[in-house]
């Protein structure tokens, strides 16, 4: 699998051709336009804040400050490396600065010339940082890709993991039993295709239809209609937080055309192969696996669509990716023209169906706890993949000498409060790990593994 992701990455290289260019230009500008009217970001840690921006409690640099803070360690930790190691771009680098950029810029008209500088700065820049970095002696980027396997097979644990946070040690043994027989049979049957992709599948169905049975055990035993149920968000009057969705929706609906310009970049830069909307993604993109990859993608959405239609409902401000449904459709779609269209009508359906997709969350409260566990377990699967991949990386750039420095920073930054969030620590550490490394072999103190990063 290495071998096979190394020659990806090599023939991608981050070269991008002039139509990829321009539609990365492009895109950036228009997210970093949409941020800036407050109509869309992508940190959802950020959305929440809006709010008080939109209604003129908080201004535009505290709020601006806000978004750095919360997505500096995604960009520089996670964002950078992912791209550069796999020849992949990915959301942390493009949409977390154009949400900073957007949002600082003190004239609407600044803002998307703010997102396209930074998506020039991508497109042409990284192409010569990565050429810069596989020329060192310590080739810390190539070293980097050992990353693919643990997170491309621990992930594949997710839906196991959420069984077992929801519904117990019994029914979450069961799934677990359930993903390894898949993905050995998967492994011996069909070495061609993503062994975890059939034990996600069967993993994500299981956990949905333990909530599903909950829900109706619950509204049996309480002998009410489901429209009565636990939630909040009936349509009822009665409801405290109905007039804010309720305002919320109509906001977003009367920007449905940038909306759904949105939703045509966004789909059409997944389309081109050059993009990746998470970290098992932009592996199985760079090996050429579109299909696999737009499976992962779609098991994300259930994680994220509650938090993203309740988060957007109560701020007036959308998800740049919207529920993250144009990443798969994008992938699996035969050119960027049909796939502007669709992602455009996509997000058109989206953005209308939220009010109906809010209600539809209040009715049914352990589907909506559901994608809280999925949110948790995903994070758990790839804070342990990336952690040992990027020890693995250590190793294989520096031996022994490379899992001391890359894992002191990480331990470092553990007890010095995390300045740098978790889940890009790792990576981070691996950078600077590679620095360092190549700054002790000039000095005469170093000498790179043999053989090099595999």
């Amino acid at each position: 699998m290495g071998t096979a992701l190394a020659a990806a990455a090599d023939a991608a290289g981050l070269d991008f051709s002039p139509a990829q260019k321009l539609l990365v230009v492009g895109v950036c500008a228009l997210t970093a336009g949409a941020a800036h009217m407050a109509l869309a970001v992508f940190n959802d840690g950020v959305r929440p804040f809006m709010l008080d921006f939109i209604h003129g409690r908080a201004t535009r640099n505290a709020t601006g400050a806000v978004s750095f803070g919360l997505s500096a360690g995604f960009v520089f930790g996670l964002g950078a490396p992912m791209a550069l190691s796999t020849g992949v771009l990915n959301p942390w680098l493009l949409f977390l600065p154009t949400d900073v950029l957007g949002i600082l810029a003190p004239r609407r008209w600044l803002a998307p010339l703010l997102g396209a500088a930074w998506g020039a700065v991508v497109v042409y820049g990284l192409g010569g940082a990565n050429e810069l970095a596989h020329g060192l002696p310590v080739d810390f980027l190539t070293a980097m890709r050992q990353m693919s396997t643990p997170i491309l097979f621990l992930f594949a644990l997710f839906p196991a993991l959420a069984v077992t946070k929801q519904f117990g040690r019994l029914r979450g043994g069961l799934t677990g039993a359930v993903t390894l027989g898949l993905v050995v049979l998967t492994m011996r049957m069909w070495p061609g295709v993503f062994a975890g992709a059939p034990a996600m599948a069967v993993g994500v169905l299981m956990l949905i239809g333990f909530a599903v049975a909950a829900d109706v055990r619950t509204a049996r035993a309480s002998g009410t209609v489901a429209a009565e149920g636990a939630g909040g968000m009936g349509p009822g009057a009665e409801d405290p937080m109905a007039s804010l969705f309720s305002s919320g929706a109509a906001r977003l609906r009367r920007h449905l055309p940038l909306f759904m310009a949105l939703g045509a970049g966004v789909c059409a830069l997944a389309q081109m192969k050059v993009f990746g909307g998470g970290e098992a993604t932009s592996f199985l993109i760079a090996k050429g696996q579109y299909a696999e990859a737009a499976q992962v993608d779609f098991y994300r959405v259930f994680g994220f669509l509650p938090l993203i239609a309740t988060t957007a409902l109560a701020s007036g401000a959308y998800g740049i990716a919207g529920f993250t449904l144009v990443y798969p459709i994008g992938y699996l779609l035969p050119n960027p023209f049909v796939a502007a269209a669709v992602g455009a009508l996509v997000f058109a359906l989206e953005v209308l169906a939220l009010s109906s997709i809010g209600r539809a969350l209040g009715r049914l409260p352990s589907v909506r706890d559901c994608s809280e566990h999925l949110r948790a377990a995903i994070g758990d699967a790839l804070g342990l993949a990336i952690l040992f991949g990027s020890l693995m990386a250590a190793n294989a750039m520096g031996g022994g000498l490379g899992i001391l420095i890359c894992g002191g920073l990480y331990l470092l930054n553990e007890a010095m409060g995390r300045p740098v969030v978790r889940m890009a620590a790792a990576p981070a550490a691996v950078l600077a790990g590679g620095v360092a490394l190549n700054g002790l072999y000039w000095l005469g103190l170093f000498t790179p593994v043999a053989g090099g990063p595999a």
